[in-house]
Parts: structure tokens; sequence; C-alpha cells
């Protein structure tokens, strides 16, 4: 599916574009959306266990998880479907996943330059004020 036109971005329809890319492989949801903001949803699914004596979900598809979410955020703030790249995505882990729960993503764009933008985020499993981890990053415009 190609990308929604820049002069009429809809964010639903960005959130149905990851089916059939990574993110939809992982099978992250859309959940909810602001003007500088967007929130995903990862399900908790055995195929995405890094510990299976404990049950606990890889870091790796959290990641993807958050770098959706903050990317899904430059959208929001922009307001066009524009073209970018991750730049940079620091990761913090703060606790494992609890097994068998859903983990949200929530990224924010707080601030955009002509060429790069500037986003922070926190995953979590139900209490955003218990995260499992926290983001922060830069994304570069390609349209250059």
């Amino acid at each position: 599916m190609a990308l929604p036109d820049p002069s009429s971005f809809v964010p639903e329809d960005f959130a149905d574009m990851m089916e059939g890319h990574h993110g939809g492989h992982l099978g992250i949801e859309y959940r909810a959306h602001g003007p500088d903001w967007a929130e995903l949803a990862l399900p908790y699914r055995e195929a995405l266990i890094g510990d299976l004596s404990r049950g606990v979900l890889a870091s790796g598809p959290i990641l993807a998880l958050m770098d959706s979410a903050t990317s899904f955020a430059v959208r929001m703030k922009v307001g066009v479907a524009r073209p970018h790249a991750t730049l940079d995505l620091r990761i913090d882990y703060v606790r494992p996943a609890t097994p068998g729960r859903t983990v949200i993503g929530r990224g924010e764009c707080y601030r955009v330059t002509r060429a790069i933008s500037f986003v922070r985020g926190v995953a979590h499993d139900g209490d955003p004020a218990d995260p499992i981890a926290n983001v922060a990053g830069t994304f570069m415009f390609t349209d250059l």
C-alpha cells in the first residue's frame, strides 16, 4: 500500500499501511493520536518472547514499537506524510515487560527543524507511571 497523499494525511490510513510491513508482522496496532503524539500497541504473542523461561517479550519488538510510535508522532507534528528516517533512537529499559500483557508505546515529537525532528516516548504495559522503557531520538527528513 502506498503512503497517503501528503496533502490529505489521515492518521488511520497511515496505521493501516503498517500491514504487510515490519510493524504489521510484529502485530503493532494503532491506538490513538494527537497533534504531536501517537500511541501504538504491541499485543503479547509467544512468537515475540525473548526469555522462554520467564515468558518475557524480547527487546527488539519493543524497540520497533517505539520507533514506529515516535515516527508516527513526527507525522502528526508536521501534518503530512513527509519521508524521514531514524537518525538516532536511544532506548533505556527500566524493567521487563509483564508476560501476557500488551505493551503500549506512546511517542511525542516535541521539536521540528528544517531537517531534523526530535522525539521522546515511553513504553508501558498498563501504567505509564511504571514504564518498561523510555526513548529519546531524532529523525532526519529525507526529502531535502
